[in-house]
């Protein structure tokens, strides 16, 4: 009598963002105060939620999660930042090289054999990939099919690229107290509620729009339907 094998669990893109990238953020802009955490102990909760993810993440795929890796060296750097009181224009450059460094990682990508767009939005979180590929094999369309994938992967790099921008372009705006002051803690907290319409809206509206690019050509190239393409919710 033969026994089921568990489907193996896949992460998604909101939870790699969310645990890797978003909640650490939050601890180190709000709770990393001495009324709260302190600077240390804020860097070690922080750090918990990627090194943990990363983790589990390795127990179920068995290969190094890039988004957990991004979220420690994010922690790290903000979290030494702040411990040596570095000027807040240092946090500004911070916050736009980790965009910025995924960006470079999408456009690199595209010349090996794992193109990041896979990760974030040709995967089977979101597309029903075995008869997507089913069906390019069927109409001899996966050469044509790479190269709107090749745009798509340029697409969501200029997502990344304009996070990079705005985050800049925020913290210069917003962070103007001197290091270590109760001031400059409060600033991040703002900063870090403005981020969601200021940075994350656009850069949801251009990885909206290369979805529908990749959708509208995956339906042209393999004549199937959208729900054909796209997973069951």
């Amino acid at each position: 009598m033969q026994t089921a094998t568990a489907p193996q669990k896949k992460s998604g893109i909101l939870a790699n963002l969310g645990f890797n990238i978003i909640l650490p953020t939050l601890i180190l802009s709000k709770f990393s105060g001495d009324n709260f955490l302190g600077p240390i102990w804020g860097v070690v909760v922080a750090l918990a939620f990627p090194i943990a993810y990363g983790v589990r993440d390795y127990f179920y795929a068995h290969k190094p999660n890039f988004f957990s890796i991004l979220g420690v060296i994010s922690v790290v750097l903000t979290g030494s930042m702040s411990l040596l009181k570095l000027p807040p224009h240092y946090i500004a450059i911070k916050d736009a090289a980790v965009p910025a460094l995924l960006g470079l990682a999408t456009l690199i990508s595209i010349y090996t054999r794992y193109p990041l767009v896979r990760t974030f939005l040709y995967n089977d979180q979101i597309l029903q990939l075995d008869k997507v590929s089913a069906a390019l094999h069927e109409h001899n369309a996966n050469e044509k099919f790479e190269r709107h994938l090749a745009v798509a992967s340029y697409m969501v790099a200029g997502s990344f690229f304009l996070s990079a921008i705005l985050n800049y372009l925020l913290a210069k705006t917003i962070l103007v107290s001197p290091p270590g002051s109760t001031e400059l803690a409060q600033e991040l907290g703002k900063m870090t509620a403005l981020s969601f319409p200021v940075i994350a809206l656009p850069c949801t509206i251009v990885l909206a729009g290369t979805m529908y690019y990749l959708l509208n050509n995956i339906q042209k190239l393999t004549r199937l339907t959208l729900d054909d393409i796209v997973q069951e919710s």
